[in-house]
């Protein structure tokens, strides 16, 4: 996956066209938008209720830690998670929900392509390090 991705985002650079497809907001929002029913429909099959709206988000809690990464997900305007929310969090997942709405379904290679490692990735340096709960000088 990480080479398709790597693929995709040097085509993008390297192709206008393919970029402003990508990127346009009449492909990139209902990509988001499907984005965000599938993580509601995840979220609610799989969580203790259904998702509710908070910090910008709808947080899906009480899921099993393999229903998401690390600490939460966000998908589409869905915070997927076990337990872990806190304000710091939802500002951080807010603007993936932000990053989603602008890049829409392109947004999944686009964040594997940035890469694993949350201080080298730029889009977790957008959310926020430490409100991701990263810890800004650390490599792995």
């Amino acid at each position: 996956m990480q080479r398709y991705a790597g693929s995709l985002e040097r085509a993008t650079r390297a192709i206008p066209a393919a970029r402003w497809v990508l990127m346009n907001p009449v492909v990139a929002i209902p990509g988001y938008w499907f984005a965000t029913a599938v993580g509601y429909t995840w979220g609610a099959m799989l969580g203790r209720a259904l998702p509710r709206k908070a910090g910008g988000v709808f947080v899906a809690r009480g899921l099993p830690a393999w229903a998401y990464g690390r600490g939460g997900t966000t998908i589409g305007a869905v915070y997927l998670t076990g337990t872990t929310v806190s304000e710091a969090v939802l500002r951080h997942e807010a603007v993936h929900r932000a990053q989603w709405r602008r890049y829409g379904v392109a947004f999944i290679p686009l964040y594997v392509a940035a890469g694993p490692i949350a201080q080298q990735n730029r889009f977790e340096r957008e959310a926020g390090l430490r409100d991701g709960g990263y810890r800004e000088d650390e490599n792995h």
